[in-house]
């Protein structure tokens, strides 16, 4: 994480100046901040959120800092504030049945990881802050889009564990060749 990261990250905290001051001292300190300021973070279940997050580096769409609680088990994805209805109306316009998750805006907080976590740590970041995220219409449409995707894979792919629940369950799911098949 880059300085300006820290600085406006560290900005939404109660006490900017003690935040900055405690990540100084040690980098690896969570901090709790309030959300809805400065920024919005969408929570959702770490399989769907990291499916996510991968489509959404990989086709390079708009993506803002985003986060891993490894505890909890959630993936955190910050957007700008105020975005919860454009989340919320392309989130209906994919599915009517969106995938769990938490929407956290003004009134609500969120504990994140310090600027330099270390790969043991509870809190990580996928995407850390470089500067202040700027504004962008279309990262609120990118991750409802990603998330409703993310989820419908993951459910086909417990489907097919499900069904197939072993290399044998597949081999005896195939069809039998025939004489005209072995040519």
């Amino acid at each position: 994480m880059t300085r300006r990261g820290i600085e406006w990250l560290s900005a939404a905290a109660n006490d900017p100046v003690m935040c900055r001051a405690v990540w100084a001292d040690d980098p690896r300190t969570p901090c709790m901040l309030s959300a809805g300021r400065l920024f919005d973070v969408v929570t959702i279940e770490e399989r769907i959120g990291l499916k996510a997050f991968d489509q959404l580096v990989c086709r390079g769409l708009p993506l803002g800092p985003a986060m891993l609680d490894h505890k909890a088990q959630r993936v955190g994805f910050f957007l700008s504030s105020r975005s919860q209805e454009t989340f919320a109306h392309f989130l209906g316009r994919e599915t009517q049945t969106p995938p769990p998750h938490r929407y956290l805006s003004l009134g609500s907080a969120v504990v994140v990881p310090g600027p330099v976590p270390l790969s043991g740590d509870r809190y990580q970041w996928l995407r850390a802050p470089v500067r202040r995220p700027e504004a962008n219409p279309l990262r609120p449409v990118a991750l409802a889009t990603m998330l409703v995707a993310a989820a419908e894979l993951m459910a086909r792919v417990d489907r097919y564990g499900e069904q197939y629940p072993s290399p044998s369950a597949v081999a005896m799911a195939l069809p039998e060749r025939t004489a005209t098949d072995a040519g």
